[in-house]
């Protein structure tokens, strides 16, 4: 497994990795796919904003993908990044998170970035158990804030001060 900077190649990969959570878990609290329009425009914004992507690649296939972005719009909020960290549901559970967040983690602390947030599913305890590997604390519980596959969806918000 290689961990690289994502390029415009990878996008119909990262694309993908994207259906999957939309359509089978709440790991992304959306309904619809993102088509290939809208990723051009995600990555349009990341590189405008200087924003990095990194992709998890084996065998030629993009198994998983790191990013950050803005975590609110406010000026002052400029040295909190929100983090994102997805893995092809064939490629779990082997370590691929792991080295994502990793990997995202060094690169915000390279940039200057002075804490990273997450917004996990309240259900999503491989990922609250991941990240609080890593040191993150969790910093509170927005309760029934989506609705998605018929039941309400509580968000669990991780930080890391770094």
């Amino acid at each position: 497994m290689t961990i690289r900077a994502a390029t415009a190649e990878d996008l119909e990969g990262i694309r993908l990795i994207y259906v999957d959570a939309i359509l089978h878990t709440t790991a992304v609290y959306e309904y619809e796919p993102f088509d290939a329009a809208y990723m051009q425009r995600w990555q349009e914004d990341k590189k405008a904003n200087n924003f990095p992507v990194y992709v998890a690649e084996e065998e030629n296939i993009v198994a998983g993908f790191c990013t950050y972005g803005t975590f609110r719009a406010r000026a002052a909020y400029y040295p909190s990044k929100e983090h994102s960290v997805y893995v092809h549901p064939e490629y779990r559970s082997r370590g691929l998170g792991n080295a994502l967040l990793e990997k995202i983690i060094a690169v915000a602390k390279q940039d200057g970035v002075h804490t990273l947030i997450g917004g996990i599913d309240a259900t999503n305890e491989v990922s609250i158990a991941l990240h609080k590997k890593f040191g993150f604390a969790e910093v509170g519980n927005l309760k029934e804030v989506a609705y998605k596959f018929d039941r309400w969806l509580d968000l669990v918000f991780v930080q890391k001060v770094l």
